[in-house]
């Protein structure tokens, strides 16, 4: 499934300052995971400065913050960049504390592979399985990406490849090019903000729900009554006597 298009109505912006009559917007937390070398830290960079850097130093992990409009809503982005160190044994992912740190801190995923490799492939679905752990309430929403779609004389994965794994993990799935298309990647990146927005405006309701009024006591409202008569007794006495 593609994320509808919505490009045309993201803007990026500097946090700006905090003062007393800023409205804070809502925070948005956004994980990006995959194998090394697929494409994640430029996905995050072409995003943020529409710019595409194609070679980057070995990735340690860091968060980019930016104040992002997405169809008039204000939303505070952060988007958390990860080493791309993950080891694939039966099925089961090897991963640090500070990977695990990072998943449970997300609130939205993007999982990408290289269309070019097919072993950052076959990592998607143990890294899926990893966050529904973490997060078994399986609202967190997650996107798959097959990235580099502009490499196709070197493709080891097929479309429907990502299609049909998208289907099974109930995700949605995208094929781009982060150096051919920033339209793509803007789109990737905007859909899952909206999902983690829902997500907090449903649990917000959750709360007001669940919120019971405490009943006024009677007995303060009778002391407020007999408060209200002493003073209009204490005012009508002096006329009474003049």
């Amino acid at each position: 499934m593609r994320p509808p298009t919505m490009s045309g109505h993201c803007l990026l912006a500097p946090i700006p300052e905090s003062s007393s009559d800023y409205l804070l917007p809502k925070d948005i937390k956004l994980a990006v995971l995959g194998a090394g070398r697929v494409g994640k830290s430029a996905m995050i960079v072409r995003f943020l400065t529409k710019r595409f850097i194609g070679d980057y130093e070995p990735n340690t992990g860091k968060l980019y913050s930016r104040l992002v409009y997405v169809e008039g809503d204000q939303l505070s982005l952060q988007i958390q960049d990860t080493p791309g160190g993950i080891q694939v044994q039966d099925s089961l992912t090897q991963v640090g504390d500070s990977l695990a740190k990072c998943v449970q801190w997300a609130e939205g995923f993007l999982l990408v592979y290289s269309i070019t490799d097919y072993d950052s492939y076959q990592s998607i679905r143990p890294l899926y399985q990893h966050i529904r752990k973490l997060h078994p309430d399986s609202k967190a929403p997650v996107i798959i990406v097959g990235n580099k779609g502009d490499l196709l004389h070197a493709r080891q994965v097929q479309t429907h490849d990502g299609i049909q794994l998208a289907n099974e993990l109930g995700s949605l799935f995208l094929e781009i090019s982060t150096s051919e298309n920033y339209e793509d990647v803007c789109d990737v990146f905007q859909h899952l903000c909206k999902e983690v927005s829902k997500l907090h405006s449903l649990s917000g309701e959750r709360r007001k729900a669940s919120i019971i009024p405490r009943p006024r006591s009677p007995n303060m409202q009778d002391l407020k009554r007999r408060f209200k008569q002493a003073l209009s007794s204490k005012v009508k006495a002096p006329s009474a006597l003049g």
